[in-house]
């Protein structure tokens, strides 16, 4: 069963919900600091932070939270630069793994819109690195569609088929760095070209010289976003 730590409004009932799904190697409390970055910008949304429901085998204890969504045994940081032919092949087989877990990732998001009486449109799902891979696989995939995605660091999985599985066209916000050294940002430009194909443009932000990770003016731009998508959808 998923769980994660929840951060409540900074007033009132909740409005809004704002699922934040953390990368690998991390786990929900990695990231339930967003929220609290987030909360005088969205003072009406409630934030969890869901651990992935897998361990990292032979994760080595006191270096994180250790979980991950699906293994990346065949991942390679270099792999998109070297070849993408080859690429499309891995991100395939992520693809997939990303598919078995997705039903469960849903039902928890289902279950806490459901908890807060709010309807699919109050939500936004926001994903850094590989939870920016669950967060695209998941939201564009719902009918209807959430009020956002933003996504972190990440890549699109399965951007091959998207045009006949895309379910819904929410606005997409993506942020990169120009050095990300574990997610290279040639994975962000491969999704926004997809997400056109599919007839889901996305904005995009490039944060230059940042690693893999989020940075100030990313951390504001996401927030601005998410209040504007938020508000759209009311």
């Amino acid at each position: 069963m998923i769980d994660g730590p929840r951060l409540a409004p900074a007033k009132g009932p909740a409005r809004k919900l704002v699922v934040l799904i953390h990368g690998y190697g991390a786990d929900g409390d990695d990231l339930i600091e967003l929220g609290a970055q987030w909360r005088s910008t969205l003072p009406e949304a409630a934030f969890v932070a869901p651990h992935a429901p897998a361990m990292i085998p032979g994760f080595p204890p006191g270096m994180g939270g250790g979980r991950q969504w699906f293994a990346l045994d065949a991942y390679d940081p270099n792999l998109l630069r070297r070849d993408p032919h080859q690429t499309a092949a891995v991100y395939a087989t992520m693809q997939r793994a990303a598919e078995q877990v997705a039903p469960a990732l849903e039902q928890f998001v289902d279950a806490e819109l459901s908890r807060h009486h709010l309807g699919p449109g109050d939500l936004a799902l926001v994903g850094f690195s590989q939870g920016t891979m669950m967060a695209l696989h998941l939201g564009l995939r719902r009918a209807p569609a959430p009020a956002a995605i933003l996504g972190y660091s990440g890549a699109l999985l399965g951007g091959a088929g998207l045009e006949q599985q895309i379910r819904g066209r929410p606005p997409i916000l993506l942020i990169h760095g120009d050095a990300d050294e574990v997610v290279p940002i040639e994975a962000m430009h491969a999704a926004l070209n997809a997400l056109n194909a599919a007839g889901c443009p996305a904005r995009f932000h490039v944060s230059r010289g940042l690693g893999h990770g989020i940075d100030g003016p990313g951390l504001a731009l996401g927030g601005a976003f998410l209040a504007e998508s938020l508000a759209r959808a009311t």
